[in-house]
């Protein structure tokens, strides 16, 4: 069975490590590849990107370095991470040495359609407490003073990121796109999961999962399994 790479790209606050345990439950045919950016864990010390754009190529640059030649793809992100992905998967889509399988969105609006509610410029408390009502979930860090103020400018950094992201091209992917969202999401509406037809000339499947907002926190073996699934059917048509 020909080895699918999905590379997966962070949501707000969060890093790589958050990805490493799929690795292990993700099924036959499918890798997970985590991309780390600046700022998060092992890269804290480093500047985090307040750009999607700037995230995006640093993001390529990250995992093309980690692929074989030839390496079938497809993009995951989640939140934040939908738009990132949907930046990478057009760098991908113009590499010759890699082959662009899907972009899998989860938890998002179409990526022209922006953030309505904001939190930059808020102090901490209220800031915390908005993005709490953002992501219907809190990382449990954040309970920590210490590690609260050492994840304040990653969150900081990635809430502006995400208010202020404009996609780079208007320009429509070929690859198709599978659009995800929990069932029980609040944030985010089936109408909106739709709006991504407009980021591909393929074909845009939508799919409800068990779970709220963050639902890819309680069942990613379900997540997982969709995702090869709609992976082995495209290349099935």
């Amino acid at each position: 069975m020909e080895e699918t790479h999905l590379i997966c790209l962070p949501f707000a606050g969060a890093g790589a490590s958050f990805f490493r345990p799929w690795q292990e439950r993700a099924p036959q045919g499918l890798r997970v590849l985590p991309v780390q950016l600046p700022g998060r864990e092992e890269r804290f010390v480093e500047e985090p990107y307040t750009d999607a754009v700037r995230a995006a190529a640093e993001a390529y640059t990250a995992a093309t370095r980690q692929l074989p030649d030839g390496a079938r793809v497809a993009v995951f992100g989640h939140s934040l991470g939908a738009v990132l992905a949907y930046e990478l998967a057009h760098r991908l889509a113009e590499d010759p040495g890699v082959r662009l399988d899907a972009l899998v969105v989860s938890g998002s609006p179409g990526p022209w359609s922006g953030r309505a509610d904001r939190a930059s410029g808020l102090p901490d408390e209220e800031f915390l407490a908005r993005v709490r009502t953002f992501a219907g979930y809190a990382h449990p860090a954040l309970a920590n003073p210490e590690m609260r103020d050492l994840l304040l400018p990653l969150l900081r950094a990635d809430v502006r990121m995400h208010e202020t992201y404009r996609p780079a091209s208007d320009r429509p992917l070929s690859a198709p796109v599978l659009s995800l969202r929990g069932r029980d999401d609040e944030l985010v509406s089936a109408a909106e999961t739709a709006e991504w037809s407009g980021a591909t000339t393929g074909r845009l499947t939508t799919a409800d999962l068990d779970g709220g907002h963050m639902y890819l926190t309680e069942n990613p073996g379900a997540l997982l399994r969709l995702i090869s699934a709609e992976l082995h059917a495209g290349r099935a048509r």
